[in-house]
C-alpha cells in the first residue's frame, strides 16, 4: 500500500514538474518572440518609476502581450534595479526581451522632444521637435528667435515653457558651418539652459570651434561646451592635415586651416568645395594673390555680425592684412570657423586648371581658366544681377 501510495505520489510530483518546466518554457519563448507591436511607439519613463508600472504602459500601448511575463522576464534577468528614466523608442515588433533591455541599458534618450538651440551665420533660432516613432523623423511644433545679437527676437512658446522643464527632453546646440567665433560666443549667451558665463576676456582662436550638433545636460557648463568645440575642431585639423596631398603650396595646419575657412564663405554647394579650393591652390602655386572677398569683409568687420551691404572701393584698395587683393598668399589667420568637408577640401583639392570663379546665378559658381572667359562669366552674372 505504501509502495503504491509513494509510486502515485512519485508520478504526481513528475507530472508536476513537467507542467512547470513546461510552464517556464513557454514563458521564456513568450519573453523572447517579436512583440504585437505593429509600429514603434515612444515610451516615456518617469523618474521613480517601477517595473510594474513600465509593464502597464506597455500593456495599455499594445507592447507587450503579458506585463506579468514582462517583470518577471526581467525580475529573473537582475534587471529590475536597473530601469532608466527618459523616453524610449521601443521599434515594432520588439520583444519583451528587447524592450527590458531598452529600458535598463541607460544613455540618452531615443525619442520625445528635443530642443535645438540653432547658432546660424546670420541669426539664431531655438527649435523644439518631437520624434514621430512610426516614420522614426523629427516634426518641428515651435520655434523662436532669442533676444541674441544679430536677432530680432520673438516671444517665447508656451511649448517651449512646457518641454524646458520636462525630465526627458533632450537639449543640443547646434552650430553651423562658416560661423565666426565672435557669433558663436555672442549667441551662447542666450542659452538659458546651461550655466556659466561667456568669458569674452579669453576668445578663442577665429576658426578654432567645429561646428557640429552638440548634446548637453541641462545645467551644464557653458566652458565645458567650448572647450568640447575646440577639442574637435584639433582633431579634424590634426586628421585631414595627415591625410594631405603632396605639393599643396600650404606648409602648415594652421595653414591649411585658414585655406579651409575661405572655402567655407564662398561655397555653401558640397560638390564645389573641392573646385574652389583647387582654384585657389592654382592661384597660390602661380603666385597669384587669392583676390577673395570674404577676407576683406572680415578684414572689415573683423568677424563681428554681417556687412550687410557691397564693399566699396576704399576698402578693397585698403592696405588691411585680410586685403587679399593687395596681399600675397593666405591672410594672417581665418576668417571663420570652417566645417569638416571644407577642411577635407583645402588639403585635396580637385585636380583642374581654373584660377577664376564667379557666382552662375543658381548658386553656385562658374569656373574659368582664361581672364577671358571669366570676364564672360562676369558678364552674364551682372546681367543677373541687373535683372533682379
Amino acid at each position: 500500500m505504501w509502495r503504491s501510495i509513494a509510486s502515485n505520489a512519485m508520478t504526481l510530483l513528475i507530472v508536476a514538474l513537467v507542467i512547470v518546466a513546461g510552464a517556464i518554457a513557454w514563458g521564456k519563448g513568450q519573453y523572447t518572440a517579436e512583440g504585437p507591436l505593429s509600429s514603434a511607439i515612444c515610451l516615456r519613463v518617469a523618474p521613480g518609476s517601477t517595473m510594474t508600472r513600465v509593464s502597464q504602459q506597455l500593456e495599455d500601448q499594445g507592447a507587450v502581450s503579458s506585463g506579468s511575463i514582462f517583470r518577471i522576464g526581467a525580475d529573473y534577468t537582475d534587471k529590475v534595479s536597473l530601469l532608466k528614466a527618459g523616453a524610449f523608442l521601443v521599434p515594432e515588433n520588439a520583444s519583451m526581451e528587447e524592450i527590458v533591455d531598452i529600458v535598463t541599458r541607460g544613455g540618452a534618450s531615443s525619442c520625445g522632444t528635443e530642443v535645438v538651440y540653432r547658432i546660424g551665420v546670420n541669426r539664431t533660432d531655438v527649435l523644439v521637435r518631437e520624434l514621430d516613432p512610426s516614420t522614426q523623423s523629427y516634426v518641428r511644433v515651435a520655434e523662436f528667435f532669442p533676444d541674441v545679437t544679430g536677432n530680432e527676437p520673438t516671444e517665447v512658446p508656451e511649448k517651449y515653457t512646457e518641454v524646458r522643464g520636462a525630465a526627458d527632453t533632450r537639449f543640443r546646440i547646434s552650430v553651423a558651418e562658416g560661423t565666426t567665433v565672435w557669433r558663436v560666443l555672442e549667441s551662447l549667451k542666450g542659452v538659458d539652459f546651461i550655466t556659466g558665463s561667456v568669458d569674452t576676456d579669453e576668445v578663442p582662436d577665429e576658426g578654432s570651434l567645429a561646428p557640429d550638433s552638440y548634446e548637453v545636460q541641462v545645467a551644464s557648463d557653458v566652458d565645458d561646451l567650448i572647450a568640447r568645440m575646440i577639442e574637435a575642431q584639433d582633431i579634424r585639423v590634426a586628421d585631414v592635415w595627415a591625410s594631405r596631398s603632396d605639393d599643396l603650396p600650404i606648409s602648415t595646419p594652421e595653414e591649411a586651416l585658414i585655406l579651409a575657412s575661405i572655402i567655407e564663405k564662398e561655397t555653401g554647394i558640397p560638390t564645389e568645395r573641392r573646385q574652389v579650393a583647387s582654384v585657389f591652390v592654382n592661384r597660390l602655386n602661380k603666385g597669384m594673390r587669392l583676390q577673395t572677398d570674404p577676407t576683406v569683409v572680415y578684414g572689415v568687420t573683423n568677424g563681428n555680425g554681417v556687412l550687410g551691404r557691397g564693399l566699396r572701393q576704399s576698402e578693397l584698395q585698403s592696405d588691411s592684412p585680410y586685403n587679399t587683393y593687395k596681399i600675397e598668399g593666405l591672410p594672417p589667420g581665418p576668417i571663420a570657423n570652417p566645417g569638416l568637408a571644407s577642411l577635407e577640401a583645402a588639403v585635396n583639392p580637385d585636380d583642374t586648371p581654373y584660377v577664376f570663379f564667379v557666382a552662375d546665378g543658381t548658386g553656385g559658381h562658374a569656373f574659368a581658366v582664361t581672364l577671358a572667359e571669366h570676364n564672360a562669366n562676369v558678364a552674364k552674372w551682372r546681367e543677373i544681377e541687373s535683372a533682379n
